[in-house]
């Protein structure tokens, strides 16, 4: 009999024996790269003599960036942990909603040094005489570089979804467990790849600050290569900082191609559109894995866990909205959850208070108030500059296959590497021009946080299904009215997420660029910043105290009067 439709077998990609000698070779490579940098992960620490620098030879370069690479991805796994809770407890929870998404900016606006300061000696504490105490401390805050920004994303994902996907899954009767990872975590996939993406070079960003501790008067530093940066800049060797900079652009570049490339052609296939891309994403690692085996055999075993997991976890419930709730009833549990919430923060002021008052008094309160105002002004021209620099390119660069396929390597590389290690560099520059930090710190500060707003608008850009792009084509909009009626409305969801992202990551990095040093040479700029920074460096809890607040109010504070209106703004009139 004559087949009308080719079979699956002759639809199915050619498989060759090289491709899985690759993948075989390449997996047992990184497993035992694992195993062997395991191993100084419980080397002997005593913190009394532990040592406040590194060897600075350049062969120990490879180690170096291998130790911060397991650092990084062991940060980023943490942060998809914590974004698929968090983000969906957000999203699903009315209630917890009104406490997490505050607690959310607040987490944002905390600096790195200040969540060192509390952490480090309790990491230590819980693995006395071990590395491993330091080890956790540096991956905890590399964490803290990362996770918001994807929360957001994956956040906004669940809160604009399409109401077909809620219906449908409604209508099929799924479980909670299965709801999320059948509709929620593909529907959120293209925004998080993107977002995580972008979280992993703003770890790569504060890597100096999480390898190099500096805090409570006391110094420790970890094998890698932000603490070999950090010990350069001390020796004021210029040669081996750039030496470390060659290493750092291959390290971002080898990212790039063997992770993030593949992860974002892949994330492809969760795009929902009636017509298909003009050019889709492709990736060589990606087609590698495609044509072997080892993938198939891999997703076989592992399939077999599916139909158990979703018995266990349908212990949860199905993912449907109750018909009819007793409305005595949800205003008795708003109450109970009120008070309960407004006591916990009314604790928290109250010792805060009279921490404060018996220590520094309020009037340094109102001088980080201030100091902080000049950080503010920072924080706005460089939004504002931002997006009107980047978000035409990224329209460009997401509406464009061709284009995204030849500039997505070449803005990881921008977006990844880590800034400051060209501080000590420019530093110099800024003592030969006379140039003070207080205007230069901007420019610093952007080189850190204006990345979010590039990738987020690609994203939203990108995600423009291509039916309406074609329906914008056929009907011969003007490059005006495309603007107004399609582009702009599309990506506004994305960009506002960009939006709160890039001036949160500005106000973190206002710790690292308003105080830049290069060997004996220290710039210091006005702002709130540099008062964390000192305050941390000499141990003064109270002013840590004082200016993690500060920080946070004025974070909050603009999430809450601009940023977020902006974003129901965008779930309300721009949701596609």
């Amino acid at each position: 009999m004559l087949r009308t439709f080719p079979s699956r077998e002759a639809l199915s990609r050619p498989r060759h024996r090289a491709a899985d000698v690759v993948v075989f070779l390449g997996a047992a490579a990184g497993l035992w790269l694992l195993v062997r940098l395991s191993h100084g992960l419980t080397a002997p620490f005593d913190e009394a003599t532990a040592p406040s620098r590194i060897s600075t030879d350049p062969a120990e370069l490879p180690y170096y960036a291998a130790r911060s690479s397991l650092r990084m991805f062991a940060a980023l796994g943490l942060s998809i942990v914590f974004t698929f809770v968090y983000a969906t407890a957000a999203a699903r929870l009315r209630r917890t909603e009104k406490i997490l998404l505050p607690a959310l900016d607040v987490l944002q606006s905390v600096p790195i040094l200040g969540f060192l300061s509390v952490t480090i000696t309790g990491f230590i504490a819980l693995f006395p005489g071990s590395q491993l105490g330091l080890e956790c401390a540096s991956i905890f805050a590399i964490f803290t570089s990362q996770a918001w920004n994807m929360t957001f994303a994956f956040y906004q994902s669940l809160v604009t979804q399409p109401r077909e996907l809620d219906e449908a899954s409604r209508l099929l009767r799924l479980s909670k467990w299965q709801r999320f990872w059948r509709v929620d975590v593909p529907s959120g996939m293209i925004p998080l790849v993107w977002n995580g993406m972008m979280s992993f070079g703003g770890g790569w960003f504060f890597l100096v600050a999480s390898e190099a501790l500096s805090v409570n008067n006391h110094s420790y530093v970890l094998p890698g290569i932000g603490a070999y940066v950090a010990t350069a800049t001390a020796d004021a060797d210029p040669g081996k900082v750039l030496l470390a900079v060659g290493v750092m652009i291959i390290m971002v570049v080898g990212v790039n191609v063997l992770f993030w490339r593949p992860l974002t052609a892949w994330a492809e296939r969760f795009r929902v559109e009636d017509s298909a891309t003009a050019q889709a994403p492709r990736s060589l690692v990606l087609d590698l894995l495609r044509r072997s085996r080892v993938p198939r055999l891999l997703g076989r075993t592992s399939g077999r866990l599916v139909r158990p997991l979703d018995r266990i976890m349908s212990v949860f419930g199905l993912a449907e909205h109750p018909l009819r709730t007793d409305p005595l009833r949800r205003r008795a549990g708003d109450v109970v959850f009120a008070v309960a919430a407004g006591a916990a923060i009314a604790y928290g002021l109250t010792r805060m208070i009279v921490f404060i008052a018996g220590t520094t008094g309020f009037g340094e309160v109102g001088h980080a108030l201030l100091l902080g105002l000049v950080t503010f002004g920072r924080v706005i021209a460089l939004v504002i500059v931002a997006t009107l620099v980047w978000v035409p390119i990224g329209v460009w660069i997401g509406l464009n296959p061709g284009v995204s396929r030849l500039a997505q390597p070449v803005v990881q590389v921008l977006a990844s590497f880590p800034a400051n290690f060209l501080f000590p560099l420019i530093t110099g520059v800024l003592v030969a021009t006379g140039i003070s930090l207080d205007w230069g710190g901007i420019l610093l500060m952007a080189l850190g946080a204006q990345w979010y707003v590039l990738f987020n608008v690609i994203a939203g850009a990108g995600a423009i299904p291509n039916d309406l792009r074609e329906a914008a084509t056929n009907l011969r909009l003007p490059r005006t009215l495309r603007w107004r009626r399609l582009i702009l409305p599309a990506i506004f969801p994305s960009y506002v997420t960009g939006g709160i992202t890039a001036a949160g990551g500005a106000w973190n990095a206002s710790i690292v660029a308003e105080v830049v040093s290069y060997g004996t040479t220290t710039l210091t700029a006005t702002g709130l910043g540099a008062y964390i920074s000192d305050a941390t460096r000499t141990g003064d809890a109270a002013r840590i105290l004082i200016g993690v607040t500060v920080m946070s109010l004025y974070v909050v504070g603009l999430n809450r009067l601009f940023w977020r209106r902006l974003h129901a703004l965008a779930e309300r009139r721009f949701t596609l």
